[in-house]
């Protein structure tokens, strides 16, 4: 990507310098959006995607501290993790611009600054981007998975450490949420990537089927079987076999896997020969490992059979920003397979989704999309637009246990009041009944 391509934001509550920039780089970039209020940006990202953001540090002209900017980098990669922001301040401060850049800033200018030093700096920034290694995430085209949610986070990591291994992998999330994109992730990600990856819905197989299914039969084993033929665990010899909605077969099907799991081999129906199997097992249910390890309906010696590491995919109400990320995704998906677009989105647009509890997770939110970009009337999507299925039953969430760790208590009534007051230590101060000075020793003890 080169400068003139880039979509850059500035934002600064000083009109001087929004002219300067924007006088200076409206001939160099695509785009230059430049914003006074800060409380504007969660709006201006949402709606755009921008390359660099440039971000005053001291707003008001009250405190000159920094920590406005600080507040306001963490919103911004809360919000996008890969944007690239240049801090600038009046301040010059060693100690402040090591905070800044600890915190993901990725340059930090002194004003008033040299144009020349500016330009650079957007440029490096830019260039940066388009010689990036690109890392392999799942979603529901090209079996990429979208997700910078610190809770997807875990997954990659996860997903990561055990993809190389032969370990069977027990996948468990809520439906709709993505579990058989992490299974072929896994797979892709392994030294059996270049083998089958199979995938069987034995949830759906009926007890006359599973065997047939899985093993295979001979010809003649059965009225119907007027030929040999493999099973899924033959057909996925030497790579991948995904069984997913496990948790369903009954406890004879049950049985019938984990004999052939400890064996590792299979007997057609119909035959007395037993053919050797060389498979990578993963599983994937929707219930929690507490219902599986009920022995009145599965198996424990099974469930460790199944269950060398278990994964857990998050579902899309706990994913924060990813909602954003995911909808952007499938409204371009959509726009380009219907002809329609690009669109844009009204403010409203994402509030109304995610406050929505999404049962069905991204299945949902991507049958919910479809329907808002075949609708549509001009190229802007408003919340009018969203229409949620009355077939998923609405999902309560419930923070659990309240926490009573005293620091932890602390930490986030400092973090909830400071957000509040967009960063104004002085104002948050008051509002704790402490001091400016006592406020400043409890965010370096906490590192906020």
């Amino acid at each position: 990507m080169q400068l003139k391509n880039a979509n850059i934001l500035v934002i600064d509550d000083d009109p001087d310098v929004l002219t300067a920039l924007r006088i200076m780089l409206k001939s160099l970039a695509n785009k230059v959006v430049t914003e006074k209020n800060p409380n504007n940006i969660t709006s201006l990202l949402e709606q755009e995607k921008f390359d660099v953001i440039i971000l005053d540090m001291n707003f008001n002209g009250v405190v000159n501290t920094g920590n406005e900017g600080i507040f306001w980098l963490n919103k911004i990669k809360q919000i996008d993790k890969k944007v690239d922001v240049i801090l600038i301040t009046a301040y010059a401060d060693i100690d402040l611009a090591i905070r800044s850049l600890k915190k993901g800033a990725s340059d930090f200018l002194v004003k008033p600054w040299k144009n020349q030093k500016m330009i650079e700096a957007l440029k490096s920034l830019v260039e940066k981007k388009s010689v990036k290694p690109q890392i392999s995430r799942p979603t529901a085209a090209g079996n990429k998975i979208i997700g910078e949610s610190e809770e997807m986070q875990l997954v990659f990591e996860k997903l990561k450490k055990v993809a190389p291994t032969d370990a069977n992998v027990l996948i468990l999330g809520e439906n709709g949420t993505g579990k058989d994109l992490v299974a072929r992730a896994i797979h892709d990600q392994s030294l059996r990537k270049n083998k089958p990856f199979v995938k069987v819905d034995v949830g759906a197989l009926t007890e006359s089927l599973f065997e047939s299914e899985l093993f295979g039969y001979k010809k003649g084993a059965f009225t119907d079987a007027r030929e040999d033929r493999k099973g899924r665990f033959e057909a996925a010899n030497g790579g991948t076999l995904f069984l997913d909605e496990i948790g369903n077969i009954s406890l004879r099907q049950q049985a019938r896997l984990l004999t052939v799991l400890q064996n590792r081999t299979i007997t057609p129906l119909g035959s007395n020969e037993s053919i050797p199997i060389d498979i990578r097992l993963i599983c994937a249910t929707n219930l929690e490992l507490s219902d599986l390890a009920d022995e009145n309906t599965f198996r424990k010696d099974l469930i460790y059979r199944i269950n060398t590491v278990d994964l857990t995919v998050p579902p899309l109400r706990e994913r924060g920003n990813d909602i954003t990320l995911l909808s952007r995704y499938f409204t371009d998906m959509y726009a380009e397979k219907y002809f329609k677009g690009p669109f844009s989105f009204d403010k409203e647009f994402f509030s109304k989704l995610k406050s929505h509890s999404f049962p069905g997770n991204v299945r949902e939110l991507q049958y919910v999309l479809e329907r808002a970009v075949i609708m549509a009337d001009g190229d802007t999507l408003a919340a009018e637009d969203l229409v949620f299925s009355g077939l998923e039953k609405s999902v309560t969430t419930s923070t659990g246990i309240q926490e009573t760790n005293l620091e932890t208590v602390e930490k986030q009534t400092i973090l909830k009041v400071i957000e509040k007051n967009k960063g104004n230590i002085s104002k948050s101060a008051k509002e704790l009944g402490i001091t400016r000075a006592a406020l400043y020793r409890r965010l370096n003890k906490y590192d906020l």
